[in-house]
């Protein structure tokens, strides 16, 4: 039998002055058994710091050829596609041909060899942005992951506050490659 998905709930407040988009998101987040708390909180931070009504959470690690997060306008039509961690970049290249924008935020020990591996391959996708979240940040976050959660999210001049409670941590996602 397979082990199904644990469940998350978070209500994400989002603040983000850059943009100028203030909303409040009840989440429901479906933990695959072989991701990691640090992951699963990577993917809601990139919700927040992407947030919009129509952002939706893909189906998982467990299915191929599925963004992490992806935006459709009212036509379908793919305008955001979001993956975090290292992805593989023949699926960066799919997913650049299939969607407006592309976003990949990287963290953890193996993103600077990752990073190395495919600067130059994905250099020539115009559309594709690369951010590399501090290791320290994505870790902190892990140690936040709770079934109900309750998170605010203040972005300011490229700044970020992730808040839970009395908790906050701030830091500065890191541009790798902008999009063209």
């Amino acid at each position: 039998m397979a082990i199904k998905a644990t469940i998350f709930k978070a209500e994400l407040q989002v603040s983000d002055l850059d943009r100028g988009y203030f909303a409040t998101h009840a989440l429901t987040l479906a933990r695959h058994p072989s991701e990691t708390d640090e992951r699963m909180m990577v993917r809601l931070l990139a919700f927040a710091l992407n947030a919009d009504e129509r952002l939706e959470f893909g189906r998982g690690l467990s299915t191929e050829d599925e963004a992490d997060l992806v935006l459709a306008d009212l036509t379908g039509a793919l305008r955001l596609w979001i993956d975090v961690g290292l992805p593989d970049g023949r699926d960066l290249r799919k997913a650049a041909g299939r969607a407006r924008e592309v976003k990949v935020y990287t963290y953890g020990r193996g993103a600077s060899l990752w990073w190395s591996q495919n600067e130059a391959d994905l250099a020539r996708l115009a559309n594709t942005h690369v951010i590399e979240l501090p290791g320290e940040t994505t870790a902190a976050m892990a140690a936040w992951a709770e079934r109900t959660m309750k998170l605010e999210c203040t972005i300011q001049e490229g700044q970020v506050w992730l808040s839970r409670g009395e908790d906050t941590l701030h830091f500065e996602p890191r541009t790798l490659k902008a999009a063209a």
